[in-house]
C-alpha cells in the first residue's frame, strides 16, 4: 500500500474518524459525492464553532 494512504489512515485513526478496519482494503474504491460533501460540511461546522474569534 502506498505510504500516503497509510499516513492518511494514521491521521484518520488519530482523529477518531476511522472506525471500520475494512477501510484498509477499500481505499481505492470511489466514494459517492454526497459522502465527501457531508464530511466537508461536518469539518467546516467543527471549525466554525461559536466560540471562535472572527479575525
Amino acid at each position: 500500500m502506498e505510504e500516503r494512504k497509510l499516513e492518511l489512515l494514521r491521521k484518520l485513526n488519530r482523529l477518531g474518524i476511522q472506525k471500520d478496519p475494512q477501510w484498509l482494503d477499500r481505499l481505492d474504491e470511489p466514494a459517492p459525492l454526497w459522502v465527501v460533501l457531508e464530511m466537508m460540511v461536518s469539518m467546516l461546522e467543527q471549525r466554525e464553532s461559536p466560540g471562535q474569534p472572527f479575525d
